[in-house]
Formats: C-alpha cells, sequence, structure tokens
C-alpha cells in the first residue's frame, strides 16, 4: 500500500512538473504569434510608405532618395525614353 502511494505521489509531481513546463511554452508561442500578427499589421504600412517614396523620388527626379531606396533593395527601373526617339 505504501509503495502503491509513492508511485502515485511521484506522477503527481511529474503532472506538475509537466504542466509548468506547458505553460511556459504555451506563453512563448503566444508571444511569438503576437509578434508575427504585428509584423502582417506593418507590412501594408511598409509598403504604402515605400510607395509613397518612390513616387516622389521619381517626380522630383531625387538621386539621393532613389540611392536610399536602391541600398533597401527597391528598384526603381528605368525611366521610360523620350517620345519619339528610336528604340
Amino acid at each position: 500500500m505504501t509503495v502503491l502511494a509513492v508511485l502515485v505521489l511521484v506522477l503527481v509531481l511529474v503532472n506538475i512538473l509537466l504542466s509548468l513546463g506547458n505553460q511556459s511554452v504555451r506563453a512563448e508561442v503566444n508571444e511569438r504569434q503576437q509578434v508575427l500578427a504585428q509584423g502582417m499589421q506593418l507590412e501594408g504600412l511598409h509598403r504604402e510608405i515605400i510607395t509613397v517614396l518612390a513616387t516622389v523620388a521619381l517626380k522630383t527626379n531625387n538621386d539621393q532618395l532613389k540611392s536610399l531606396l536602391a541600398s533597401q533593395g527597391i528598384n526603381l527601373g528605368q525611366p521610360p525614353p523620350p517620345a519619339g526617339s528610336p528604340k
């Protein structure tokens, strides 16, 4: 009977330890999910900012802004050839 009581006590302790471990893992997963969700929300804003900067750089022919965008991997492409020029 004493052996059975000790076994039950050991199993209860193991259950408590596993439960505490699961709580810390769940908290970490929830934190990572929150970071990912915030990143997805900011992605739209980043795209809008890049679009505005690219538009301004092309309209004003701002070389500094163009080089800043190029340094971040944003390719504005080649400007269209003037009308009437040979291809």
